[in-house]
């Protein structure tokens, strides 16, 4: 049995029913002397105090529940690994990856985990991304883009000091097999088993109809340096966070240190997902 003494809830504030939800779920915690952390907007629902930012909830509790969409568990999800807290994603929404759990297997899902079921726990691989003696670790994908306006831009890509290529596009998406289900599937990605070691590199519309997405070790040592000037180009990590770039920064992408450990319902596996989520016949 898994010895959790406080749980975490991060909640989507607009999800359908997140009241109720809520109400029902802290009161699951309480009659297993569980203690509930909330955050702010997850503490207003329920009009309680007191409440921690969603930020500091990973580092006070055994559990992360979060409750709304993949977007809401992105936001949490780097600090979750780094407290190495096993997080449960429970999808209020339509289309989600990583908020895997429908609500109808909440509770099927949080007992067989309490119970010390460990088989439901999914190891995701993640990867840390430096620029400007900025560090940031990410979920699903590192993207270089250019603005709204901006023209097309151009780079060189490295894997372990060895040149890739040197490349014309809208912008090129580093993303972990996590992430492969995500942007990189809009911009022609394969999709890859989150358990295959590997690093799957996207181009965004590229000039070079011949660059295609490729698959590399996951061990290798991205490197992609700008040479566009003058235009309006992001680092953005799992479309939460980053900053902007100029010409000749370089953008290192490498396996993190840490890993997330996803919980998934005991009732599914990952082509159910993928049958799901992508409307497979």
């Amino acid at each position: 049995m898994n010895n959790i003494e406080r749980v975490g809830l991060v909640i989507k504030p607009h999800a359908p029913k997140i009241e109720q939800i809520l109400k029902e779920l802290t009161a699951y915690f309480k009659r297993r002397n569980i203690a509930c952390v909330l955050e702010e907007v997850a503490a207003r629902k329920l009009r309680r105090n007191p409440y921690v930012r969603r930020e500091e909830v990973p580092g006070q509790v055994d559990l992360l529940v979060v409750l709304g969409g993949d977007g809401t568990l992105l936001s949490i999800a780097h600090l979750a690994a780094l407290k190495n807290v096993p997080v449960m994603g429970v999808n209020l929404g339509s289309l989600g990856f990583l908020t895997e759990v429908p609500l109808e297997e909440m509770y099927l899902t949080l007992d067989s985990y309490l119970s010390g079921n460990e088989a439901i726990i999914s190891p995701r691989r993640m990867l840390e991304a430096s620029v400007k003696e900025k560090v940031y670790y990410c979920l699903n994908d590192v993207v270089i883009n250019k603005g709204a306006l901006a023209r097309m831009i151009q780079f060189t890509i490295w894997s372990d000091d060895e040149e890739i290529a040197t490349l014309k596009a809208d912008g090129l998406i580093i993303s972990t097999p996590t992430g492969s289900t995500a942007y990189s599937l809009s911009a022609g990605g394969p999709i890859i088993q989150p358990y295959i070691p590997a690093v799957l590199i996207s181009p965004i519309c590229p000039h070079a109809l011949s660059f295609r997405p490729m698959v590399l070790s996951n061990d290798a040592k991205i490197k992609v340096r700008l040479l566009t000037p003058g235009e309006e180009v992001y680092l953005t990590i799992d479309g939460q966070r980053g900053n902007s770039l100029v010409k000749d920064d370089v953008v290192v992408v490498k396996r993190a240190p840490v890993e997330l450990k996803l919980i998934s319902s005991p009732k599914r596996c990952y082509f159910d997902l993928l049958h799901d989520k992508l409307g497979w016949g």
